[in-house]
């Protein structure tokens, strides 16, 4: 029989799942503190900062490994 389907790409590789990120971390540490402080947002604004800088360190070195890869160099 054939090989596990989680071998296989995904149909579009750029369009990662938050499960795969490097962030999600930050990422679900926001929602939690969303949802513990509904009604007052301003307490989550810390996790916000820290998940919005991995996400922007995230996509820096994404276009750094693109650019190598780039046919127009």
């Amino acid at each position: 029989m054939g090989g596990s389907t989680k071998d296989q790409l995904p149909p579009y590789p750029n369009a990662a799942r938050i499960s795969d990120s490097q962030c999600y971390s930050q990422y679900t540490a926001s929602l939690k503190c969303l949802e513990e402080f509904s009604t007052d947002k301003s307490k989550c604004q810390e996790h916000f900062d820290v998940y919005k800088e991995c996400k922007k360190k995230e996509r820096e070195a994404r276009l750094e490994r693109n650019k190598s890869r780039s046919l127009f160099s």
